[in-house]
């Protein structure tokens, strides 16, 4: 398979300020973006740099929004890996894929996202050969991980941490928990991404217990619904 079929060409660049985090996780943010800017300077005093971070919980809450926010922060390009797009049914042929993939972010110094880290990590199966395929290969994955270079980034990213192997868990040094946003939180993201329309197009029924992509996608559709509706009552009344 060509190494560059396995990558998603993902060119959307966010900032930061466009992720909608609470305050801890902000500041736990900045700091990784500040240790990585000034790597050097903390070497010198003999300091670690975080650069293996484990974003993990709610699916549309901004685990890959912050990765590629990270990347843009720091001015590196972002390397993005769907883990569930990449397991072969020939585990070793995964191990070379995944391997290659970090060679290419490590030689770059590229950030590195992996997502769906519990498509590798989890066990699979009772079948003996299978599990033991499984664990090769998350063997394989903990070598990468413990190797790989402090010049550059590692962010990976799960909905089920409690399916992960531990042994894969403690290599980060840094784990990010998402959680559903509050209500009042959500009503801060309505007004985000309302404000850039006409007033009578912004008052829509907000819905609530969902996260910030699925409120995204329901407030873009009752707009679009709204103004498509404006638009033919133009159309009819410049018809008359």
């Amino acid at each position: 398979m060509n190494l560059y079929n396995l990558i998603i060409q993902d060119k959307e660049e966010i900032a930061l300020t466009d992720v909608f985090l609470d305050a801890y996780n902000k500041e736990l943010i900045t700091q990784l973006i500040k240790e990585n800017t000034y790597a050097p300077e903390l070497h010198e005093y003999g300091l670690p740099v975080n650069n293996k971070v484990l974003l993990q919980g709610s699916s549309g809450c901004g685990k890959t929004m912050t990765a590629k926010a990270i990347a843009h922060e720091l001015g590196k390009s972002i390397i993005i890996l769907n883990l569930s797009n990449i397991v072969s049914s020939r585990i070793g042929e995964t191990s070379q894929n995944i391997k290659m993939i970090f060679d290419k972010a490590a030689r770059e110094r590229s950030v590195l996202f992996l997502d769906e880290l519990d498509q590798i990590g989890k066990a699979r199966g009772s079948d003996d050969k299978d599990v033991g395929e499984m664990r090769r290969l998350v063997n394989t994955l903990i070598q990468l991980i413990d190797y790989y270079p402090e010049n550059a980034l590692l962010i990976c990213a799960t909905n089920h941490p409690e399916i992960i192997d531990t042994a894969l868990l403690r290599r980060f040094q840094l784990k990010i928990n998402y959680e559903m946003p509050s209500e009042e939180y959500l009503d801060l993201f309505y007004d985000n991404i309302l404000d850039k329309f006409p007033e009578d197009l912004q008052d829509i029924v907000r819905k609530y217990n969902i996260s910030f992509a699925e409120a995204k996608d329901y407030a873009f559709t009752v707009v679009k619904g709204n103004l498509i509706k404006k638009l033919e009552g133009e159309k009819i009344q410049n018809f008359k």
